[in-house]
């Protein structure tokens, strides 16, 4: 494993069957987290090939993992962003459309929240399912959304948590793999990734994230699965909640149809292509169909199955999930116009919160939160409130107000509008 550890730190590729013993020794816990970490570094910094990455990829999936079944026709994957709440809409609303959809979700990793997270602010809510009763729940409800079991991919679910403690989580390599490898390992045979972009995302600049997309599409064609990657806004917060129960509330708000419109307007991108791709019809055509089933309430009830299958009380859907008891707000002192927002800074004021995770394992607080009313672009009059803070006491919500209040540039419009759609690549 030393030999293994020295190669990639001097840049020189590591064989086929080096990378998958490697893999083999990470799943077996042959090497302690310090080693792995090591290697993670060593990646980190030289990066990987093509051909290193693809085997890593495969082996990921493959080692560890129960042979797949394929039970859902389109899987869905974000690569992290600040009020990124998309797949709590995108699940039902698909399955409300006749595509199944089963999706394994990560937690909070870094700045940015995770899907795992959000869920658990149901009192109940079980991300953990054995293989019969994701298959029974597919098979009734047409979706589910679940845990990274020990037995699926069972590698990244490690290197994943490691790369969260070792400043080793912005790494196109090892983004492209860790993504990969569990939608191979779940079989999913149509596949939509939203490459975020911008200063709340891991991938700061189109260029970048360009060059993530075309490298997962790339893995997909290797393994003959149809792969999307859509290059999506992260220059301010995806709609105005950031934290779990704040967000699930904002989400189960677009469902019913009244949501933020830059959040509505991706969750309609997004999932007209899902559809399209597992209904081979025009996106075109898809897109009129989401449409219907957001305005019907379609997807609402879908929504309501979903989660009180996974166990979810549905008494808790009748109102807004509760938040934090310290309420602290930020209105505008004169008229300004937004010039922009570094939107990571508001993903760390949620953190300092509690909403996310500094260390491996560490507890969320689901009811802590912010909402981030203000937009780029956009002028505001006096008295406008531009963010609320809730928080468990007051010392914390100064802190994130602060912070929030430094992620916050005023001065004159941008001269390019923020466009949430930005490539699509396929």
């Amino acid at each position: 494993m030393i030999e293994i550890i020295e190669k990639t730190r001097d840049r020189k590729p590591l064989s086929r069957g080096e990378m998958w013993r490697w893999i083999e020794a990470v799943v077996q816990e042959e090497v302690p987290d310090y080693q792995v970490s090591a290697w993670l570094m060593a990646a980190y910094l030289n990066g990987l090939t093509d051909e290193e990455i693809f085997t890593m990829t495969e082996a990921m999936a493959t080692i560890g993992s129960p042979p797949p079944r394929h039970i859902g026709m389109v899987d869905k994957h974000s690569t992290g962003g600040v009020g990124d709440k998309t797949s709590l809409i995108l699940a039902p609303l698909v399955a409300a459309l006749g595509v199944p959809m089963v999706k394994m979700s990560g937690r909070g990793l870094g700045h940015t929240g995770g899907t795992l997270d959000k869920l658990e602010s149901f009192p109940g809510f079980q991300v953990q399912l054995s293989t019969e009763q994701l298959e029974r729940q597919v098979a009734e409800v047409g979706v589910a959304v679940i845990a990274q079991s020990h037995d699926l991919a069972p590698a990244d679910a490690r290197l994943y948590a490691l790369r969260d403690v070792t400043a080793t989580v912005d790494s196109i390599p090892l983004i492209a793999a860790s993504v990969m490898s569990k939608k191979l390992a779940a079989k999913s045979p149509n596949i939509v990734l939203d490459v975020k972009v911008g200063s709340g995302a891991f991938m700061e600049t189109k260029q970048q994230a360009m060059e993530l997309a075309h490298l997962m599409v790339r893995i997909g064609q290797a393994h003959k699965v149809r792969v999307k990657a859509i290059l999506t806004d992260m220059n301010q917060p995806l709609g105005y909640a950031i934290g779990n129960a704040i967000e699930v509330n904002e989400a189960m708000a677009t469902l019913r149809g009244h949501g933020p419109e830059d959040l509505t307007q991706e969750v309609k991108t997004l999932a007209s292509h899902m559809v399209a791709m597992a209904q081979n019809i025009a996106v075109e055509r898809a897109l009129g169909e989401v449409s219907s089933a957001l305005d019907d309430g379609r997807a609402w009830k879908k929504f309501v199955s979903w989660v009180t299958a996974q166990g979810a009380d549905a008494r808790v859907l009748n109102a807004d999930l509760p938040l934090a008891p310290i309420r602290t707000t930020w209105e505008l002192p004169a008229q300004a116009t937004v010039a922009s927002i570094n939107t990571k800074g508001i993903g760390l004021a949620a953190l300092t919160l509690g909403a996310g995770r500094h260390v491996k394992d560490q507890p969320v607080d689901h009811q802590v939160g912010i909402r981030c009313f203000v937009k780029v672009g956009q002028s505001y009059p006096t008295g406008t409130v531009a963010a609320e803070i809730y928080a468990r006491d007051a010392q914390a919500a100064d802190e994130a107000l602060r912070l929030v209040k430094e992620a916050v540039t005023f001065g004159p419009a941008p001269d390019t509008a923020n466009e949430p759609i930005l490539a699509i690549i396929e």
